[in-house]
């Protein structure tokens, strides 16, 4: 009896600090929820899934109470701060909605807030062949092939002008499905600089252009000449015809020099011979002296 009674006590005792412990780890527990909700922070957040280009409306988002710590950058308290705003990243439920996922307010609604500044969006038609039988699709990579005629040359030519270009919207889609299927799409736009733009639309509109796939991971461009008709059914390439060669100096033939008139020689005048007028010896004495003697009297 002595011993039931011992274990009686023990018993009880146990069970009643069982039952203090458990109250004040309760009591703290409430006590420090409250405080973290006192202490909380509103959190604007996704009440549907909001798909690319849709744009915020005030029914498609809720505010969550969230600890300061716990509260994301770029992130929104108040739903005005939102609305109205493109959105250019899908945003699924409950997902809190942050700067970087939608445009800014009056940037206009489908591609638009989607175009970074300094680029811009180009649409090529395209076909199954084109547009690799409908697997470009949108946030994927190409590279775009042109085949024509040169200028200056007869043969025909496949070069390279555009490699890893972002694709934007195939048609009118412009995300991807979630299953991944192909999308039969006529036009597919790209995301290129104002040069590709100019690029691309010249070779639509002069060549027939193509689309290849690659790896959006690849950020590398591959250096290509090009591929021209002949070597690709193994001809070799005509020899090329070169202007003749001027002939040397020395082997020209020289023009005739007009003829000049010859300068007019005066003929040579003889001198004329100095007359002597008559002489006489004179003797007188032992003198002799020549005079002249008198000119004749004419008859």
């Amino acid at each position: 009896m002595h011993l039931n009674r011992r274990f009686a006590i023990v018993v009880g005792s146990s069970l009643l600090w069982a039952f203090l412990v458990t109250a004040l780890f309760y009591r703290l527990a409430a006590g420090g929820a409250h405080t973290g909700i006192a202490h909380g922070k509103a959190l604007v957040v996704a009440a549907q899934s909001l798909p690319l280009g849709a744009v915020v409306a005030p029914d498609s988002v809720k505010t969550i109470q969230v600890p300061e710590n716990l509260f994301p950058k770029g992130a929104f308290s108040t739903p005005e701060e939102v609305l109205q705003r493109p959105v250019v990243s899908p945003i699924e439920a409950d997902e809190p909605i942050v700067e970087a996922r939608i445009g800014a307010k009056g940037s206009g609604v489908g591609l638009s807030p989607m175009i970074p500044p300094g680029l811009r969006a180009a649409s090529v038609r395209v076909n199954d062949v084109v547009g690799v039988a409908g697997f470009v699709l949108p946030g994927m990579r190409v590279d775009v092939l042109v085949t024509g005629r040169p200028p200056g040359r007869e043969d025909t030519m496949t070069n390279t002008v555009l490699q890893n270009i972002l694709v934007l919207s195939a048609g009118t889609t412009i995300q991807t499905d979630a299953k991944g299927q192909p999308i039969s799409a006529a036009v597919v736009t790209l995301l290129v600089s104002p040069p590709q733009a100019e690029a691309l639309t010249l070779a639509n509109s002069e060549g027939h252009i193509q689309l290849v796939l690659r790896n959006s991971t690849d950020q590398q461009v591959a250096p290509t000449g090009g591929w021209q008709l002949r070597a690709l059914y193994g001809l070799a390439a005509p020899p090329e015809v070169r202007p003749a060669a001027p002939p040397p100096e020395a082997a020209r033939p020289r023009k005739p020099a007009a003829e000049r008139p010859q300068p007019v020689r005066p003929e040579p005048v003889a001198n004329p011979v100095a007359q002597h007028p008559d002489e006489v010896i004179m003797i007188r004495g032992n003198q002799k002296t020549i005079e002249a003697a008198p000119p004749k009297m004419a008859n």
